[in-house]
């Protein structure tokens, strides 16, 4: 039945029911998968590759146009292949020419292509690479307007006809006090359940700031010029916001399939971070603005569109998500994240800030429920999964789940953690069903939202 079920919603919402199928990819005992990165404009093409995989061709093929975005590309492997503690040995094999899409769909090296970086041309990428038969891990966002939303739709079809798996990179599924916060949310005896919210107060809630200038790998970031323009790079609401969304999603419906149907959009804004020229300079290591920033200047500075807040239903629950971007954290701190899901017994709490010393620390505000099925649920309930959790009772009534260090992997390595993922999917050939029509309904989230500014703007 629920097969039947499932076939019935993909024909409804004109996906093709193999869409979360493949052929296993197999050469004698173990699946052997080549990379392909393609044009890696952002350093989270390197991330992927802070790790060796086992299955994993150690030849890195990598297609691209001349310049220092592939440079850097190239420095931050090779930084990974000599540093001291756990080496990797990738063995980078580069074409660079204006002609790398074509180059590689010609050559076809590998069977999985990478991609990250310009996020206005990722979905023309990706379509090429699934019509050629090729499987797609590409970095989010997969598309940032209502025209590649479109396109979005008609590549995870022929995904299904060819039959190859397309996903993007959800890091932020693998941070441990979200993952944690998830796990909580599921045990009705403490959480009771979601409550449905309201505007002012929302049922769940997902905030986040970002820095353009910090330090990635050990070494300051430098990012390419186009990066702040946001007809390429894609304004505050669908960039980052993805995560936050699909966070949502993943939390407070965990493996249920959620459609378009499912979402109400009510509230949506963007607003700029101004960043003076020195600041530019010192991101980009670019001399001046470029021409296609021009656009964008104001009064001697640089007007990115990078913040972005909005507010909908998710099957009538009431969320919020905000993203901020400001040039560089105070020292000592970083990126921040603040979450919080309001049940009808508890409420469950992630914030970073200085009290926690920058690191994500989950809180629970005790409603309904009491302090032994809390200290049940963590000691008992979640023990053989997460072993060592403990619990703190705070002076305000809140208790504080602490978490051994060895959790807290951090940003960096949940690249490593999504890629053991995919090479699962691909090992057994299927994608969970609620992945693609859940994708879809994030990306129509994300791109009905910056619809819905631009109309206030």
């Amino acid at each position: 039945m629920r097969k039947l079920l499932l076939l019935i919603l993909f024909s409804l919402m004109g996906i093709p029911s193999a869409f979360c199928q493949t052929k296993r990819i197999t050469t004698g005992i173990e699946p052997i998968f080549k990379f392909m990165t393609l044009d890696p404009g952002h350093f989270h093409a390197g991330l992927v590759h802070k790790t060796m995989y086992p299955g994993v061709d150690p030849t890195l093929n990598v297609y691209a146009p001349e310049g220092p975005e592939l440079q850097d590309h190239l420095a931050r492997i090779k930084g990974y292949n000599t540093r001291a503690e756990a080496p990797t040995s990738w063995i980078p094999k580069v074409y660079a020419g204006e002609d790398y899409l074509q180059k590689m769909l010609q050559e076809q090296p590998g069977n999985v292509m990478m991609v990250a970086g310009k996020n206005d041309q990722k979905i023309d990428y990706i379509l090429k690479a699934l019509g050629q038969g090729i499987h797609v891990y590409a970095d989010k966002p997969l598309v940032i307007d209502s025209e590649g939303y479109q396109k979005l739709k008609e590549a995870y079809q022929l995904a299904g006809k060819k039959e190859v798996l397309l996903l993007d990179i959800m890091t932020e599924r693998f941070e441990i006090t979200t993952l944690l916060q998830r796990e909580l949310s599921q045990i009705p005896e403490l959480f009771g359940e979601l409550v449905e919210g309201s505007p002012e107060n929302p049922a769940i809630t997902k905030e986040s700031v970002h820095h353009f200038f910090k330090q990635v790998s050990g070494a300051p970031l430098v990012r390419p010029d186009w990066f702040f323009d946001v007809k390429k790079e894609g304004t505050g609401i669908v960039d980052v916001t993805t995560h936050l969304v699909d966070l949502i999603q993943w939390e407070a419906f965990p493996d249920q399939i959620l459609d378009t149907t499912d979402v109400q959009l009510y509230f949506s804004k963007i607003w700029p971070t101004s960043l003076t020229l020195d600041q530019f300079k010192q991101v980009t290591q670019k001399p001046s603005f470029s021409k296609e920033l021009l656009p964008y200047q104001n009064k001697g500075k640089l007007e990115v569109m990078s913040n972005g807040e909005f507010q909908y239903t998710l099957r009538g629950k009431h969320a919020k998500v905000s993203v901020v971007w400001n040039f560089q954290a105070p020292e000592g701190t970083g990126d921040t994240h603040y979450s919080r899901m309001r049940g009808t017994q508890a409420n469950l709490i992630i914030r970073q800030g200085k009290e926690e010393g920058y690191k994500p620390v989950l809180y629970v505000e005790l409603l309904g429920s009491s302090p032994l099925i809390l200290e049940k649920a963590l000691t008992k309930t979640l023990q053989s999964r997460y072993p060592g959790l403990e619990l703190q009772q705070l002076p305000n009534g809140e208790y504080k789940v602490l978490v051994p260090d060895h959790y807290h992997t951090g940003h960096e390595a949940h690249f490593a953690e999504v890629t053991k993922n995919y090479l699962l999917y691909l090992r057994t050939g299927s994608l969970p069903p609620w992945e693609v029509p859940n994708t879809l309904t994030k990306y129509y989230t994300t791109t009905e939202a910056l619809k819905l500014a631009r109309k206030d703007f």
